[in-house]
């Protein structure tokens, strides 16, 4: 007792009938451990550290009757060594950490009297475990009276046992047990499902296992963009399934993906996306299995502009923008090929500049869907690159989840005569006016706010020389100048009535005028 052994002595003595080490530092059990030990009957190695037991660590042992390995850390027990000890009648494997039970393990203990497995890591246990042990074969054939038959203790209690359709049978083989086989505590409860936990056998009432069926209220989804969206999957299986989702064939992240039961064979299982992109837009395919197989359904989601004028069933339309919820946008800075966007939020619309969210519509003038861009909180420019000769575009800017307002777009055409602009970069800084007015990307573009009228372009002759005159005090009045703070560096001839051309604008000698009027005609 509390001897300081790590193994199994090897001078014992050949005579010895019984051998008890306990409370000692054995680990495992080695081939051969007890081959000089034939007489052996009683062999107690209680509260060890033994972790291993070999296959043959039980071979020369005919004459044992009692093993006893109680408070040892055994997680799995080799149960075809018990075919050298033929005599055995009682084991005693509690407080281990068993977690699976063969169906052969009862097979080669044919005499067996007491089997202890209470309090080990057993969940799941086929009835055939001990519809295959010869104490209980006997007792069914009734080979002479019952009296006769050796009766068989069993002591199962205290393991964290899993009450679902894989229990079934063993929970049948315990409401119906009785005499040669005595339960040493025939109250045994289930530790799990959740539903379940604390119940006794004898009040369960356990169904047959099912292959997952998956299934998906909608499949088809259209919902706006910067919403949080949920997907959801309903999964009828018996014992409870494993779910994931993937997107793309890529597995999507667990921490976005909850899964509960809402009845003894279903669970549902959701997605949730936050903040909704276009690029979110695809099928997800939820699939669920158990050791019978697995299935899945795919649901297509479909992410549109948040102001979208067809509201999908069962989503609400976008909120409409707060009073006050304004974005002033100008354009800040022209290159060649390009435009630089400059915006600044109203205070009501930005009460938290630093979690703010921008969302940019850009493309043509006429095109029905415009590529969306969402901007972070902090940034307030955006360039605008690659634009095509002689088209019309439109820009609006607004915050996240609200339609653009009026004047919160900025509509501009690009010029046709991209070399001849490839010697003007640096003239035409002007921010947006009401008027058009001719920006220094390709040749001759002319940019108005959504507010400007379809003919402010034929009033601008008379416009712009009233503003030169007026100064910025006579502007102020409109709420575009507030947006004017960069130098109008090249405002005269700009408005000219023979096409707004000033000096540096004239051709050299020889060379054919390019007409701009393409440009002009698309207002």
């Amino acid at each position: 007792m509390s001897a300081l052994l790590k193994q199994i002595p090897a001078n014992i003595p050949q005579d010895i009938r019984k051998i008890r080490i306990e409370n000692s530092h054995l680990t495992e059990l080695p081939r051969g451990s007890f081959e000089n030990v034939s007489a052996l009957e009683y062999l107690w190695l209680n509260f060890n550290n033994i972790t291993v037991m070999h296959i043959k660590s039980l071979e020369y042992l005919p004459a044992l009757k009692e093993l006893r390995l109680q408070g040892n850390k055994l997680s799995s027990v080799p149960w075809t060594a018990f075919q050298d000890t033929p005599t055995l009648k009682i084991l005693d494997l509690k407080h281990n950490r068993l977690d699976v039970l063969p169906e052969h393990a009862l097979r080669y203990l044919p005499n067996l009297t007491y089997l202890d497995l209470s309090s080990n890591q057993l969940t799941i246990i086929s009835r055939d475990v001990f519809y295959n042990w010869p104490v209980y074969q006997r007792s069914q054939r009734m080979e002479g009276p019952l009296e006769a038959i050796s009766n068989a203790v069993l002591a199962l209690h205290d393991n964290p046992w899993i009450c679902d359709c894989r229990l079934r049978g063993f929970v049948q083989f315990i409401k119906s047990v009785g005499p040669p086989i005595i339960l040493m505590n025939s109250y045994l409860t289930c530790s799990g499902p959740k539903f379940r936990t604390g119940k006794f056998f004898h009040e369960v009432e356990l169904n047959s296992c099912t292959k997952p069926l998956t299934s998906a209220l909608d499949t088809n989804l259209t919902v706006p963009a910067g919403l949080n969206i949920t997907l959801t999957c309903f999964v009828q299986a018996s014992p409870s399934p494993a779910v994931w989702w993937t997107y793309a064939l890529k597995l999507l992240r667990a921490f976005n993906v909850s899964t509960e039961p809402i009845s003894e064979d279903t669970v549902r299982s959701e997605l949730l996306i936050p903040a909704a992109r276009p690029a979110d837009a695809g099928n997800y395919t939820c699939t669920a299995a158990n050791f019978l197989g697995n299935t899945s359904a795919a649901i297509s989601l479909r992410v549109v502009a948040p102001w979208a004028s067809t509201t999908p069933r069962g989503w609400a339309a976008a909120a409409p923008a707060e009073p006050g919820a304004h974005v002033e946008v100008r354009i800040a800075k022209q290159t060649v090929y390009g435009i630089t966007l400059e915006w600044f939020a109203a205070a009501a619309a930005a009460a938290e500049p630093g979690e703010t969210w921008y969302t940019l519509l850009v493309g043509r003038y006429d095109a029905a869907q415009k590529d969306t861009i969402y901007i972070g909180p902090g940034v307030n420019t955006y360039s605008v690159t690659d634009l095509l000769p002689a088209t019309k575009y439109e820009v609006c800017v607004a915050v996240r989840n609200q339609a653009p307002r009026k004047g919160q777009c900025v509509v501009f055409v690009t010029g046709s005569d991209v070399s001849q602009m490839e010697q003007r970069e640096k003239l035409i800084h002007i921010v947006v006016i009401v008027c058009a007015m001719v920006l220094a990307v390709p040749a001759g573009m002319y940019a108005c706010t959504a507010e400007a009228l379809p003919g402010c372009l034929a009033r601008c002759p008379n416009a712009c020389p009233r503003r030169r005159r007026g100064g910025p005090a006579q502007a102020a009045g409109s709420k575009e100048s507030t947006l004017d703070s960069l130098p109008a560096g090249s405002e005269d001839g700009l408005c000219r009535p023979d096409g707004g051309r000033g000096a540096r604008d004239r051709p050299e000698p020889g060379k054919a005028r390019q007409p701009h009027r393409n440009s002009a005609d698309l207002y």
